[in-house]
């Protein structure tokens, strides 16, 4: 299915310029209508807490909201004012919902959403590990872009880790959705040992349906030789010269992450290229 609704979220004015210059020749390329989403920040109050907000100061705090939603809405806009393609300010308070919930409820509209990395010295409270839980509870792919990205335009040549899992075939296929017309594909096996590269039928089936697409396909094989899977994949990716690093995002349970440890979560802290998770 073509990507005709993608959807931005435009977290912080410092990362708003990184965000728009992947989302807008995604746009372009497809024609898509394209929305850029900003959440204003509720003001919590705790019971149980003796705390007296005045009017000046709530006031205050909603004025601060505004002026930083304004700064973003001119970066959006100043980014789209010379396309052909549809866009969308949407500008939502949150009331009594998180952030997550916001943009996980404008996501399941849209074919593809693209979010920043979360950054710890400008996101909001109520930002924190917002990506992650926009993977796994929209149902839709998601592309999570470093906060100081300037690279190549996304979709040209995409880095495939493949794995025979349920989210790793939704993740190659939602990239086919985004890929350029003349796009290069990387398929890569990360492995712990060396194997037997034939007996990868399910790998090679795949190169087979999206070379069927008319594009280019390569086979790449690498181990990890105790290294994680998301060294692996973030390596071949420079290495090849990939816009974009595609994977299947949380195969193990939430208890799983947090214990042992995932790829995942490793890409999600420390990726410098654009990642499209979906799950």
């Amino acid at each position: 299915m073509p990507v005709k609704t993608i959807l931005v979220c435009l977290t912080t004015p410092e990362h708003a310029e990184a965000l728009m210059a992947a989302a807008v020749p995604l746009a372009r390329r497809h024609g898509a209508h394209l929305i850029g989403l900003h959440t204003l920040e509720a003001l919590d109050v705790h019971p149980g807490v003796a705390l007296y907000i005045t009017k000046a100061q709530f006031k205050s705090f909603r004025e601060s909201q505004k002026e930083t939603a304004e700064k973003i809405r001119e970066v959006f806009e100043e980014r789209t004012k010379n396309e052909v393609f549809v866009s969308e300010w949407r500008q939502l308070d949150t009331q009594s919902k998180t952030a997550a919930d916001r943009m996980i409820q404008s996501a399941r509209a849209a074919d593809l959403v693209i979010m920043a990395h979360e950054d710890k010295k400008t996101d909001r409270y109520d930002q924190r590990h917002i990506q992650a839980a926009v993977i796994r509870q929209s149902g839709r792919p998601v592309i999570v872009v470093p906060t100081d990205y300037s690279g190549p335009e996304i979709g040209k040549t995409i880095l495939m880790g493949w794995s025979d899992t349920r989210e790793a075939a939704r993740a190659a296929h939602d990239a086919l959705s985004i890929a350029d017309e003349n796009a290069r594909f990387l398929l890569l096996r990360v492995k712990d040992r060396a194997s037997d590269e034939l007996q990868d039928a399910d790998l090679l089936d795949l190169c087979s349906a999206v070379s069927r697409h008319g594009h280019d396909v390569k086979l790449l094989h690498t181990e990890c030789h105790g290294s994680a899977i998301s060294e692996a994949l973030l390596k071949k990716g420079f290495e090849e010269g990939a816009d974009l690093v595609v994977t299947g995002a949380f195969g193990h349970s939430a208890a799983y992450d947090f214990v042992v440890g995932a790829t995942t979560s490793a890409l999600l802290k420390t990726a410098k290229l654009p990642v499209l998770f979906s799950k």
